[in-house]
């Protein structure tokens, strides 16, 4: 079936009345509906798929994109463009039809799934609109109108190349600058679970000194998975710039890096697990405007910007080693050569997301870590980047526990409290005397950092932020527990044995 007779079989067609305009005619706008569709996202946003040629694309009634297509209507039809009047009028009047007659649909950047098969659908951003299918026998290239998903395209968003069968996901290696196998295995992994439409997604976290190639392998990776005229952001201050920015591409990165805030750092970990971020919609008073996305991300500094225990446990952190003058190559000539093996690479990324589909409902975990599901995926994609097997689960774990160090040593009572417990195997004391039992342990310096707890709920507050990080290294903690009849809050320290 042909992408048009999909639209005109399974589109709720809209009927519109002959409306005149200001000269008495009867508007061309309004005998498009026969082919094109109207409808509605679960948020109550308005689009339309509208048959182009031989293929069908998906716009925002308020995007450029529509209001191009509008124009072109018109033109084609009267021999003019409208009017603005006119051209507000007609957007406002399908708005309404789309909100009111349409149905509803989600519409997707990049990465979907079927929510009935399981089958992943990935943009191409092609002229043709076309779309890959990725399904538990293989991947194949569609009609994007034969899809049951809808994809949107927003501004700056590039084309992926037509993939190629026959290549490896090893041929990607030498376009990367890793230290070790177990780097390799782990990133690998977090590019195949790139392309998987739902998180949670890891944080590639990508550190090392200058001229280690931080910045050319998180193009490259932006290159095979979501490419854009702009792939590698700075960091914005305002935390609406950073969701706008975030949800208007699949692939998040930020680049360069040489510290995080906390509400930066709180709001990465929302972007990696899910979850919304709202302000007042401009020039309103009381709507609100929702920024909802779940992303994988990458972020590269030179120095180890991700220091919170949150931020950490979500994180892939790699070092790349320095390169040597003998090993450096030409940027032209990479890129030349990258390009040519680009399309084999991404076919063979689509294999692994194929071989992750087939083997993740059998996949069974000795441990589930924080991020689980990524766990899950992951090992379900081995056999296509590794012929070890169980080698992502001891990579993983082993940068894990680098990370719960980092956490440690970055955070300032982690080391004074693990020294206060060489010293008991149990205590049980409320957060204000914890915090005078930690000021007899830690330095003067460290004191009189900013960071310091100074009070009880500081005091409660830092040690919650690393409470899983101290279990990793054998003291438990315990909140909550009340010392009879007073009412006092126990906090309750346990070295494991």
């Amino acid at each position: 079936m042909s992408s048009m007779e999909q639209v005109s079989n399974n589109a709720q067609v809209i009927t519109f009345p002959p409306q005149p305009d200001n000269a008495g005619q009867i508007s061309p706008v309004f005998g498009m509906a026969e082919s094109n569709e109207f409808f509605c996202t679960p948020g109550g946003k308005a689009y339309a798929s509208v048959v182009v040629g031989n293929h069908i694309e998906t716009w925002a009634l308020k995007s450029r994109g529509f209001q191009e297509w509008l124009s072109r209507h018109f033109y084609e039809s009267e021999g003019k463009t409208p009017t603005t009047q006119k051209l507000n009028e007609t957007l406002r009047l399908l708005e309404g039809k789309a909100k009111f007659e349409g149905n509803t649909h989600e519409v997707h950047i990049r990465v979907a799934e079927d929510a009935q098969t399981g089958d992943i659908y990935i943009d191409l951003c092609d002229r043709d609109w076309r779309v890959v299918k990725v399904t538990r026998e293989g991947w194949s290239v569609i009609p994007g109108g034969d899809a049951p998903v809808k994809f949107e395209r927003r501004r700056g968003m590039l084309a992926l190349p037509e993939p190629q069968r026959g290549g490896s996901v090893q041929e990607l290696r030498p376009f990367v600058n890793l230290a070790s196998e177990e780097d390799w295995v782990l990133l690998a992994a977090w590019a195949v679970a790139a392309l998987r439409p739902r998180g949670p997604y890891p944080i590639l976290a990508l550190h090392g000194e200058q001229g280690s190639s931080k910045s050319t392998t998180a193009r490259i990776l932006c290159s095979l998975i979501d490419p854009n005229q702009s792939p590698l952001r700075s960091l914005n201050r305002s935390m609406r710039n950073l969701m706008i920015s975030a949800t208007n591409k699949w692939l998040f990165t930020l680049d360069n890096l040489s510290q995080l805030t906390a509400q930066q750092s709180d709001a990465l970990c929302c972007l990696s697990t899910g979850g919304g971020y709202g302000v007042r919609e401009l020039r309103t008073d009381t709507e609100e405007q929702i920024f909802d996305a779940q992303r994988p991300i990458i972020l590269t500094g030179i120095e180890e910007v991700a220091t919170r225990g949150d931020l950490l446990d979500r994180a892939l952190v790699l070092y790349l080693p320095p390169i040597s003058a003998d090993r450096r190559r030409a940027e032209m000539k990479l890129k030349r050569e990258f390009e040519e093996a680009r399309p084999r690479i991404l076919g063979a990324l689509l294999g692994a997301v194929s071989v992750a589909l087939s083997n993740v409902e059998t996949v069974e975990l000795a441990e589930r870590p924080r991020l689980a599901d990524f766990a899950e995926w992951a090992t379900a994609a081995e056999p296509a980047f590794t012929q070890t097997r169980g080698a992502f689960m001891a990579s993983y774990n082993t940068n894990r526990m680098t990370g719960h160090e980092m956490v440690l040593d970055s955070s300032l009572v982690g080391g004074p409290l693990l020294a206060l417990m060489d010293k008991h195997e149990e205590m049980v004391l409320t957060a204000g005397e914890l915090l005078k039992e930690l000021n007899a342990v830690a330095s003067s310096e460290t004191r009189k950092q900013r960071d310091w707890p100074r009070t009880a709920p500081g005091m409660a507050g830092a040690l919650r932020r690393i409470t899983t990080i101290l279990r990793a290294a054998g003291v438990r903690v315990e909140f909550g527990r009340r010392e009879g009849g007073t009412g006092r809050r126990l906090i309750r320290l346990e070295v494991a044995r």
